[in-house]
């Protein structure tokens, strides 16, 4: 299971999304020009170390695992005189396997960016509406939604799909 690092996804063989672990690096708003300096060497070795695990996906040579674990390590224990910093990087280390999975699995993507990208229409149509008054209407609208996704997809127009189908002319 790829996730975001929300502890409901932590089951079975978990990997953890490497955007996701940078994130509150990116957000963190750095008081001093040293602090600054720090958060971009941090950032920058991360994005380093992340374009390598993405060429070791592409080629997985078991030669090279050592040397991207013993690079993720030090990244995670460096010091930079920043406890900000230093505490996300604590958190990168407390996940270390779930991040070095595709050292195990090399077919497991880096990133949740493909799946959140199929929930994203889904999510923005139950924030506006509230949800749905029953089960059966939160079952009615997965099914659409679901069924909207694979025929955009598919390069299948949906709404000729949802004729076909109450037609029942079995074109599509």
């Amino acid at each position: 299971v790829l996730s975001d690092g929300a502890g409901q996804y932590d089951v079975l063989v978990h990997a953890a999304c490497w955007l996701h672990a940078e994130r509150p690096l990116a957000r963190m708003i750095p008081y001093s020009e040293e602090h600054r300096t720090a958060l971009a060497q941090v950032r920058q070795e991360i994005w380093e170390l992340y374009q390598d695990l993405k060429a070791y996906r592409q080629r997985p040579e078991s030669s090279r695992r050592a040397d991207l674990e013993a690079r993720f390590d030090a990244l995670c224990t460096q010091r930079t005189g920043f406890p900000s910093t230093e505490g996300v990087l604590k958190g990168m280390r407390r996940h270390r396997a779930a991040l070095l999975r595709v050292l195990e699995r090399p077919a497991i993507p880096l990133h949740t960016n493909l799946s959140e990208g199929h929930l994203r229409d889904y999510v923005k149509k139950r924030k506006i509406s509230g949800g749905t008054r029953s089960e059966a209407g939160r079952q009615a609208r997965d099914t659409f939604a679901s069924l909207k996704k694979t025929c955009r997809e598919l390069g299948v127009n949906f709404w000729a799909y949802l004729q076909d189908r109450v037609r029942g002319t079995g074109e599509i």
